[in-house]
């Protein structure tokens, strides 16, 4: 097959992509995460936010109705994440070879996609998550706040899944300031009228808790709005005018590849949702207090992941153009420096939350509250499994740059489902709390062990002599910002697919 486009080249246009295959490792690294890692941080905002005010205002109770609805939240679209990344990189490649019809064509079929699923997802949430809540084990204090913030929240599921798919999209098509420009208006939007919603301050109704759910509904649907203007008005390839309009009728093979190309996504976002509804049932056994302090750690593991996260896509995208480029040697090096900068830049974040953890928690509990010593604790046993947690998910990003995806989700399987949930329930009737709390760096270790055992062992991890599908576009492919592996050969699509679609896959999450 004929190679693709050499790293780097930028598109059309004149902007240039980074070539990560040349110049030093550690600074390229660096400011190629950096970007990042500003959205995962705006990402997470939202949530911080939300837990800040309701903590406020209701204290535990809300605290807990808050962190047990965003996990039924989180599971609910972890359905849709796996096909949403797949979108975006089949409009990437189409793209990166100059195919604005085939773009076109995708977006059309991705809006009624995304449309009917956000709706079916939306009524089964909403249906679903009394009983949901109850198996949670939710707090019977704390459950009348999560169903009245719930409802809000999947009556907006249509507005917010196709805002996610919109940001996504901007990303394939090789834009990926202007998603971070309108993620910092959505967040900005959503934490001033968060309070004013939720306590009815000056003219605007006294909602609460469901105010902080319209806060996010309200500030999501008006950055749709203005991205969709501005894709109008800057004559995007996204933007399908009345002529195009027959485009949304669906083309059933894009859908066949957007659900089989997206399932290994869509199956890791599900896996780890599960499991983290799982041991968060566990603590809700211990009350309202425990879960409120939990919630309230579990904010901060949130920014402390963040480095490590962005880490893994960034070496990911190092070792994507570096495994196209046959540099293996510098592969390598990626992994190892990349593992490094992990333990570093998650290690310091752990030691400052260590000595400082009474008063940074004290944004979301109050200074009395008897949650807070719980949560202190909870801290002291587990934040330092993130450390192992920074460099797994550096080495599985090495590892999906090649295309193996299914590895890195097996091992997720086993450290999650055959360590974390299994030791917190085996240690229960003896260490109480603490089981679960130990379960966590249990469970990260676990990652790193099968991590590094794939990645360094040759006999079992053959991710090295993985055959690469290349496509062959027309012209220099974009640089969306987050570098798109190429897939093993055993995952591709078929020739007639190819041609179809003219797509490679790319592994994910």
């Amino acid at each position: 097959m004929a190679r693709g486009p050499a790293a780097g080249s930028g598109p059309p246009g004149g902007r240039k992509g980074p070539d990560l295959t040349v110049g030093p490792i550690g600074k390229t690294l660096i400011a190629f995460a950096l970007p990042v890692l500003g959205s995962n941080i705006l990402q997470s905002l939202n949530a911080t936010a939300n837990m800040f005010w309701v903590g406020r205002v209701f204290g535990e109770a809300g605290v807990t109705a808050t962190g047990n609805a965003n996990q039924i939240f989180f599971m609910m679209l972890g359905a849709a994440f796996g096909i949403t990344m797949a979108a975006n990189i089949l409009i990437g490649q189409a793209v990166g070879a100059k195919d604005e019809a085939l773009a076109r064509k995708i977006v059309g079929t991705a809006t009624i996609f995304f449309a009917a699923l956000s709706i079916l997802v939306g009524v089964a949430g909403g249906i679903l998550t009394p009983k949901i809540l109850m198996a949670m084990r939710t707090p019977p204090a704390a459950q009348i706040y999560a169903i009245a913030y719930l409802r809000v929240i999947f009556g907006a599921m249509p507005a917010m899944f196709f805002f996610n798919f919109v940001m996504m999209a901007q990303r394939g098509a090789g834009d990926s300031r202007t998603p971070f420009y309108f993620a910092l208006l959505q967040v900005g939007l959503d934490i001033v009228l968060n309070p004013l919603l939720l306590m009815g301050l000056g003219p605007f109704p006294k909602m609460g808790i469901a105010g902080s759910a319209t806060s996010t509904l309200i500030a999501q649907s008006v950055t749709l709005a203005m991205m969709v203007i501005h894709l109008y008005r800057t004559r995007s390839i996204l933007a399908l005018r009345p002529s195009d309009w027959r485009l949304l009728i669906p083309d059933f093979q894009i859908i066949r590849t957007l659900l089989v190309k997206g399932t290994p996504m869509g199956i890791q976002m599900m896996v780890i949702s599960l499991a983290a509804a799982t041991m968060l049932s566990f603590v809700n056994r211990y009350g309202v207090h425990t879960s409120a302090a939990y919630n309230a750690a579990s904010q901060l593991w949130t920014y402390v992941q963040m480095p490590a996260m962005a880490l893994g896509a960034a070496v990911s995208s190092m070792a994507a153009q570096n495994v196209g480029a046959r540099k293996m040697d510098r592969v390598e090096r990626v992994a190892v420096i990349g593992s490094m900068y992990a333990v570093l830049f998650t290690g310091v974040p752990i030691l400052i939350l260590e000595a400082l953890d009474p008063y940074v928690l004290q944004a979301f509990l109050r200074a009395d509250s008897p949650s807070l010593p719980i949560a202190v604790h909870i801290n002291m046993i587990a934040l330092w499994g993130f450390i192992p947690f920074g460099v797994a998910f550096v080495l599985s990003g090495i590892v999906r740059a090649t295309g193996a995806v299914w590895p890195p989700l097996l091992a997720m399987v086993i450290s999650l489902w055959g360590v974390r949930v299994p030791l917190a329930k085996l240690l229960e009737p003896h260490l109480n709390a603490d089981a679960i709390w130990l379960a966590f760096p249990a469970g990260s270790l676990t990652t790193l062990t099968l991590a590094g055992a794939y990645y360094f062992w040759n006999g079992w991890g053959g991710w090295r002599r993985a055959r690469m599908l290349q496509v062959t576009p027309s012209a220099d492919a974009p640089d969306t910002g987050l570098g798109q592996p190429m897939m093993d050969e055993s995952e591709a699509i078929t020739g007639e697919e190819q041609r179809e679609l003219g797509l490679a896959e790319a592994a994910g999450g």
